[in-house]
C-alpha cells in the first residue's frame, strides 16, 4: 500500500517596496530565497508542499525539485499550487513545472472582478480544515501571509506553525505578536536547512 503523504503548507513572499513600508523594510531578500529554498530541499520528497502561487516563490520551488530526487512523473504527488483564476494571463512560466493546480474562481462585486474577495475564496480552499496540515511555514511576506497565518491557526490548531522571524516582513510581525509560543531558532538561526531538519523532524 503506497504510503500517504503529509502535508506541509508554505507561505512565502518577497515584499514590495510599493506595498506597506514596515514588510519592506525588514524583510531579508537573500534571507526569504533561502528559507525557501531550504524548505522546499528539506520535506520533498518526503511529503507533500502546497502553497498559493506567488510569482517569487514558484521559481524557487520549481529548482528546487530538480535537485531532489523527484521524477518528473511525481511532481504531481508532492506538490500542489493554488492560484487564483482572477490571475489568469500573469501566470508565471514556473507554473508549468507544477502539474497539480488547484484554479480557484473569480468573485465579483457589483459585476467587477474583486481581487481582495478572489484571494480570500483562494485562501479558504488551501486553508480548509480538510487539507490536514501536519505544519505551516511562515516566510517574509506581507499582509497576505499574516491572514495565511490567522486562517491556518484557526483551521489546524493542532499543526506546528513556523513563523521564520529571521526573513522579516510579515513572518518577523506574526512572530514579535507571539514571540513567547514560538522556538528562537526562528530569529536567530539562518542555517536554514538545519532549523527545519530540527524542527519538522517529528512532522515527516
Amino acid at each position: 500500500m503506497e504510503k500517504k503523504l503529509k502535508h506541509i503548507f508554505l507561505s512565502a513572499s518577497i515584499p514590495s517596496p510599493e506595498r506597506d513600508a514596515r514588510y519592506y523594510e525588514t524583510a531579508d531578500m537573500i534571507g526569504i530565497r533561502d528559507a525557501v529554498r531550504a524548505l522546499a530541499a528539506t520535506i520533498l520528497p518526503h511529503a507533500r508542499l502546497v502553497w498559493g502561487g506567488h510569482p517569487s516563490i514558484t521559481p524557487l520551488i520549481r529548482e528546487v525539485l530538480g535537485r531532489v530526487g523527484v521524477s518528473s512523473g511525481e511532481i504531481g504527488k508532492h506538490v500542489t499550487l493554488y492560484q487564483s483564476a482572477f490571475f489568469e494571463g500573469m501566470f508565471p512560466v514556473d507554473n508549468e513545472c507544477v502539474e497539480h493546480i488547484v484554479l480557484t474562481q473569480v468573485k465579483f462585486s457589483r459585476d467587477e472582478k474583486d481581487r481582495n474577495a478572489s484571494l480570500a475564496e483562494m485562501r479558504e480552499q488551501m486553508l480548509a480544515p480538510v487539507q490536514d496540515y501536519v505544519a505551516g511555514i511562515f516566510i517574509g511576506g506581507m499582509e497576505g501571509v499574516e491572514d495565511e497565518y490567522e486562517l491556518f491557526k484557526e483551521y489546524h490548531p493542532g499543526a506546528l506553525a513556523l513563523p521564520v522571524a529571521s526573513t522579516g516582513g510579515a513572518a518577523l510581525e506574526i512572530y514579535n505578536r507571539h514571540s513567547e509560543s514560538f522556538d528562537i531558532r526562528l530569529k536567530n538561526d539562518y542555517d536554514y536547512r538545519t532549523l527545519f531538519n530540527g524542527l519538522l523532524k517529528d512532522r515527516l
